[in-house]
């Protein structure tokens, strides 16, 4: 029997132009920022400078270990982008040793001139389905600590947590 598909919204108004924002969250090292300091994620050397607007689409795009304070390896992410709307947002559909499906969805909308809308919407299936609640309950502490960052960085209102 395959695990239940579970599925999370996190929104936050933020004090920057969106093409500000997407400059940030269109790298490993803004993903990075957002995750520190509980979490970082790797890539290998030929990813290091790589813009999310610059990947292929539908094949495997690198794999990456997920590791707790920065050391200790948790997962083992393995990228693959679907779509890729330039300035504006992307969907990830990808796997991990944890999931047997992840796809994160990330969209950018301008909301006048200084400011926007970041909405990370997650759909994934635990390959475990006992596992299901708690990976809920980290991914969830994990992406409210994301949009805290990301609020600190650039400003702006608090998060909507949609399940």
């Amino acid at each position: 029997m395959t695990p239940p598909i579970r599925s999370l919204t996190f929104t936050s108004e933020l004090d920057a132009p969106a093409d500000r924002v997407w400059e940030s969250v269109g790298t490993m090292e803004g993903v990075n920022h957002e995750l520190a300091p509980w979490l970082r994620m790797t890539s290998p050397p030929e990813a290091s400078g790589l813009r999310i607007e610059d990947a292929p689409l539908g094949r495997p795009l690198f794999s990456s270990w997920v590791l707790l304070a920065g050391v200790l390896p948790i997962d083992r992410h393995h990228f693959k982008m679907a779509e890729i709307e330039r300035g504006r947002g992307f969907v990830e559909d990808s796997v991990s040793w944890s999931q047997r499906r992840w796809e994160h969805r990330r969209h950018v909308e301008t909301r006048g001139d200084a400011a926007c809308l970041l909405t990370d919407r997650l759909i994934f299936t635990p390959r475990v389905g006992a596992a299901g609640p708690m990976l809920e309950y980290v991914i969830g502490a994990i992406f409210r600590h994301r949009h805290r960052r990301l609020r600190a960085r650039f400003g702006g209102a608090g998060t909507r947590v949609l399940v």
